[in-house]
């Protein structure tokens, strides 16, 4: 059976420009896979703690020297990851704030980066151990970034996925959001085409 894993990372859960899209492709996505399974991780109304020396402190000790307090902070990760390595396609909601990715998605992804569970070190380097799975990216901006220096996103997120060992990105961009509603209404008309192209 397929499993989807969607996150949702808008500060205005399923009402942002980028959950709505992803939600659409999402809905698209379960009419073509019927009898695929979908979990949905909403960052707005589930957030995750920032990362913080507990924590890692947590990770790094090894499971018969935890303690209880440690242990817990071990488990929050290993769920994340668990829901992570059995997905198959992952559909991430992505607004740009300030000209970065959510806060929440970064506490997110600190949580998932954990050496020996997501990526292991080589004498190579390090290897990232989630292959085979297909990701969408629904970039919600509202200037235009794509293409320059600005966009931090982009590069950021192919980056991070593949040190975890996913290649297989595709962004579907909306931007312009805040540049009027003419310019609003083509950004999302452009992404919904390009989203109902991509679902199979």
């Amino acid at each position: 059976m397929t499993n989807l894993l969607q996150i949702n990372s808008s500060i205005f859960s399923s009402g942002g420009h980028s959950s709505l899209l992803a939600n659409e492709f999402v809905d698209k996505w379960r009419t073509r896979n019927p009898n695929a399974q979908v979990t949905v991780r909403d960052l707005a109304n589930d957030p995750l703690p920032h990362l913080d020396a507990a924590r890692v402190s947590a990770y790094f000790t090894p499971s018969g020297a935890r303690t209880p307090e440690q242990q817990v902070y071990v488990d929050e990760s290993d769920a994340l990851i668990t829901e992570l390595k059995e997905a198959d396609v992952i559909v991430i909601g992505l607004p740009m704030y300030n000209f970065g990715i959510p806060s929440t998605l970064k506490a997110y992804f600190d949580r998932i980066a954990r050496a020996g569970e997501t990526f292991r070190y080589t004498e190579n380097g390090p290897e990232g151990l989630l292959e085979g799975k297909e990701v969408y990216i629904f970039a919600a901006r509202g200037g235009k970034y794509a293409g320059t220096s600005l966009d931090t996103e982009t590069a950021y997120m192919r980056d991070f996925l593949g040190f975890i060992g996913i290649t297989a990105v595709e962004f579907i961009y909306a931007e312009g959001l805040n540049m009027g509603d003419a310019a609003k209404d083509l950004a999302v008309a452009e992404a919904r085409k390009r989203l109902a192209e991509l679902v199979v």
